[in-house]
């Protein structure tokens, strides 16, 4: 924990401050006891907002709609005032780890344990819909593993920050992408249902320990959000069965937290209802309180914030980094020399090759299909995927070059190529690879909406000859300036990449739009299309903030994982697409094991960031 700062103020109202808990782009979080003795934990909005009369208003409505939340999973509020110099708010102070830094910490939970998550916060979202509010913002880092069980944090806050503007107003955007709901990632009203859908993917999350839609950026995630499914299959049957409906695109579809709560049926009591290694860290954090009010610390001018790791109610998110150090931070010595590896090739001239597909419109493919007829473009939003659909309502999703190996079970050839078939629900996958790249794939997805495809292989199958039979006959000519056409790999030549971050033991692409440098690290520079990017308010990163990149502005986020990793991602629009879409570059370094600090670790993606952009042609 943080002593609270030279002349910070020692009291909220009645409750009196000890010590700071994290701090971000919305104010600031501090222990606080309150007139009778409880633990609280005490937001203390910014400035920005406080003078906002807007802001306060709403924030005024949405305390008095949180004080009617009641029940054993959620962290009540205590006590606000809305109408102070700075507006503050005080919860019930739960002293346990976040979601998310159990995950990063220990790992997966087991099948019981996301048995009792999942119980316990379709018991809080009962409550909090009951109230007539809908969460917004449930994410890892809004729900807290208490020794009895989750809570949910954060309630209805993320309205009154939000208030009346569309979802990326002023180029930010308030939520954590990759577990909002379709709808809320359009700007769409929001109902109940909504929070189910981020219920869902925070469910496979804590089961994988990935998620299930999170991007190389924050605007990727959304994408994925609105257009994507996820493969569950990686999920133990009961934890699919329970996961799947959640995740409906159509909020209708979803169930509701009751019929949830049906579906898992009566839990057998349990006096610890997380691994062992969970109530480890829960002891941990309750040791660290006892020691804050054993011996109050004496406040310091400065030092790193030692957070509760969400032990606190927290509705603030990102901070901000500082890209420029002091005279004296040290520098990282530079890596003693070695051959770096080649990381380009002769052009491959096959039609099926990666050379030849990076260019083409995938929505320029498939005008029609013999025996399901003609096809409108409905999503064409991707560098390498379009969705088109059926007089009939159903979607056929064409994959050129994605990100993803084979999947599926071979099932011959087709025009010569090993085929890969998969059934998945209602529909069907049909899949060949890229000529050269065995793990990268040209596929066909049929799956029905309003109405289901009789036969969906066959469908798919057929789709993919004609789309087969399209690039082998036809050659594309991508718009001026665009990025797809471009070889990730050769933006940055393996001597340079040494130059920058150390060592290149291997230059690796992943599909046909994203390559990754193994430098005992990981940089990764991604073209993309997708929505226009924006900084981000998640909580999930450690600090978020926009800089200048030789006359563009890059977005930039860090996440420390550990003392030994470290990310930091720039991303920035190369040129608008449409008028809700651009065409994006993401770089972003992964350390594994360094010393480097976040501020050196940005500082080398932005040179490396540098040169990539050197390497794009003029938008």
């Amino acid at each position: 924990m943080e002593p609270l700062g030279p002349g910070e103020p020692a009291q909220a109202g009645r409750y009196r401050l000890l010590a700071a808990l994290g701090e971000g782009a919305m104010g600031r979080v501090l222990l606080g006891v309150a007139p009778d003795g409880r633990l609280a934990a005490v937001k203390r909005v910014r400035r920005g907002f406080a003078h906002d009369a807007g802001f306060r208003e709403r924030f005024r409505r949405e305390v008095d709609v949180s004080r009617l939340v009641s029940g054993a999973y959620t962290a009540a509020v205590m006590d606000a005032d809305p109408d102070a110099e700075t507006p503050w708010l005080a919860s019930v102070f739960v002293a346990g780890p976040s979601l998310q830094e159990v995950l990063d910490t220990t790992g997966p939970l087991p099948v019981d344990a996301v048995r009792q998550l999942a119980a316990g916060l379709a018991s809080a979202l009962t409550g909090i819909h009951r109230a007539g509010l809908v969460h917004r913002d449930l994410k890892p880092s809004n729900v807290l593993l208490a020794d009895d069980g989750p809570r949910v944090i954060d309630f209805g806050i993320a309205r009154a920050a939000e208030g009346g503007t569309d979802l990326t107003h002023t180029g930010v955007i308030l939520g954590s992408p990759a577990f909002m709901s379709p709808e809320q990632a359009e700007g769409r009203p929001l109902t109940p249902a909504s929070d189910v859908f981020s219920l869902g993917a925070l469910l496979v999350l804590a089961a994988t320990g990935r998620s299930p839609f999170a991007g190389a950026s924050a605007p990727q995630s959304l994408y994925n959000v609105v257009h994507t499914h996820p493969d569950l299959r990686v999920l133990p049957p009961d934890v699919r069965a329970l996961v799947e409906p959640c995740l409906a695109k159509d909020p209708g579809q979803r169930p509701s937290p009751a019929r949830i709560l049906e579906f898992l049926g009566p839990l057998p009591p349990v006096p610890r209802p997380w691994p062992p290694a969970v109530h480890g860290l829960i002891a941990q954090r309750q040791a660290e309180v006892r020691d804050v009010l054993a011996k109050p610390p004496k406040p310091r001018r400065r030092g790193p914030l030692i957070a509760l790791a969400a032990a606190a109610v927290v509705i603030v998110a990102a901070g901000t980094i500082i890209l420029a150090n002091r005279d004296d931070t040290p520098v990282a010595a530079s890596p003693p020399a070695t051959t770096p590896v080649t990381t380009t090739s002769a052009p491959n001239p096959d039609p099926l090759g990666p050379d030849r597909l990076r260019g083409v419109d995938t929505c320029k493919v498939l005008p029609s299909v013999p025996g399901v007829g003609t096809l409108t473009v409905t999503i064409d939003v991707h560098l390498f995927a379009c969705t088109y659909e059926t007089t009939r309502r159903q979607w056929l999703e064409l994959t050129i070059g994605g990100p993803v190996a084979a999947k599926g079970t071979p099932s011959g050839e087709l025009d010569g190529l090993p085929l890969n078939v998969e059934e998945k629900g209602g529909g069907c996958v049909a899949a060949v690879p890229v000529a050269d790249r065995a793990d990268t794939t040209i596929g066909v997805e049929a799956e029905g909406a309003a109405e289901k495809f009789e036969k969906p292989c066959d469908v798919a199958k057929a789709a993919l000859t004609e789309a087969l039979k399209h690039l082998r006959g036809t050659t594309s000519t991508p718009p001026a300036g665009s990025l797809a056409p471009v070889d990730p790999c050769a933006l940055v030549p393996a001597a340079t990449a040494q130059r920058i971050v150390g060592p290149v033991t291997k230059v690796e692409p992943n599909g046909l739009h994203e390559c990754h440098w193994h430098v005992g690290g990981d940089v990764t520079v991604t073209l993309e299309r997708g929505f226009p990017p924006f900084r981000t308010t998640d909580s999930f990163y450690d600090s978020s903030t926009t800089t200048d990149l030789d006359g563009v502005t890059a977005f930039v986020t860090t996440k420390r994982f550990n003392p030994a990793k470290v990310n930091c991602t720039f991303t920035w629009q190369h040129r608008p697409y449409g008028e809700n879409s651009s065409e994006n570059v993401i770089v972003g370094y992964s350390t594994s094991a360094s010393s480097l600090t976040d501020a050196e670790t940005c500082r080398q993606t932005q040179d490396f960031a540098k040169v990539v952009k050197t390497g794009l042609p003029k938008p």
